[in-house]
């Protein structure tokens, strides 16, 4: 779907209530919950063992020590599953009432056909709509520190001997659109999802695409979505 962010004007939907699993973009809405803690994003925090089983392909490494800030980028900017689940654990609260709060934060913007049962996006069971995803992205956008992080293209630091670089997985920040925020996910019950935020000829635009059948046709689909819908002659919601 796309709407205008402005207006409120939905410009294009095409299954858009249709709940299905997000995959990453469940990490919007746990960075909004850890932001909301109000954490000293320069404290150094250590990553343990238990982040690290079942978390997937991660740079990160057992005893690893690292401050807030560089686990929000490795988790906003290439989905790293230990990253998030660090940030969980140092959010200050008990990872039951974590979750309670993300799904709190959803009830509260309205997203009525979204839930989460985990923080990173990894259980196919957190679930959204496209619609619901297009207003959490809003949300999320709307807070500078995360409109920064998933904005940047690429981001490096250092633990100790060790240099960490990290890129962006949104190809559209190296294209001619200016993206004012964003989030992939991937995993196998969801397909390839994206968010975004794009300007384009002046105007402001939320596309998401969930379900795509590869890495590049998220963004192709999204590039298509939005060339459609700032055309002058666009007729308008299409089902």
């Amino acid at each position: 779907m796309v709407f205008d962010p402005v207006t409120n004007q939905v410009l294009f939907e095409k299954n858009a209530q249709s709940s299905v699993p997000i995959a990453s973009l469940t990490k919007l809405m746990t960075a909004m919950v850890f932001l909301n803690q109000k954490p000293d994003l320069s404290r150094e925090v250590e990553v343990t063992r238990a982040e690290i089983a079942g978390g997937g392909h991660t740079q990160l490494r057992n005893h690893e020590t690292l401050a807030l800030i560089d686990l929000m980028h490795m988790s906003l900017m290439c989905s790293d599953n230990v990253a998030t689940r660090v940030l969980v654990r140092e959010s200050g609260l008990a990872s039951g009432e974590f979750l309670a709060q993300m799904n709190r934060k959803a009830a509260e913007l309205e997203l009525d056909d979204t839930r989460f049962v985990e923080f990173t996006g990894l259980d196919e069971r957190n679930v959204s709509t496209a619609t619901d995803v297009a207003r959490m992205l809003r949300a999320a956008a709307d807070q500078e520190m995360i409109r920064s992080i998933t904005t940047t293209r690429a981001y490096d630091f250092r633990t100790g001997r060790r240099v960490h670089h990290i890129v962006n997985t949104d190809r559209l920040l190296y294209g001619r659109y200016q993206i004012l925020g964003g989030k992939t996910g991937f995993i196998n019950e969801a397909g390839y999802c994206l968010a975004t935020w794009v300007r384009s000829e002046g105007r402001d635009l939320i596309a998401v695409v969930l379900g795509a059948p590869t890495n590049a046709t998220r963004f192709a689909d999204v590039v298509r979505l939005v060339q459609k819908t700032t055309k002058p002659t666009f007729a308008g919601t299409q089902n």
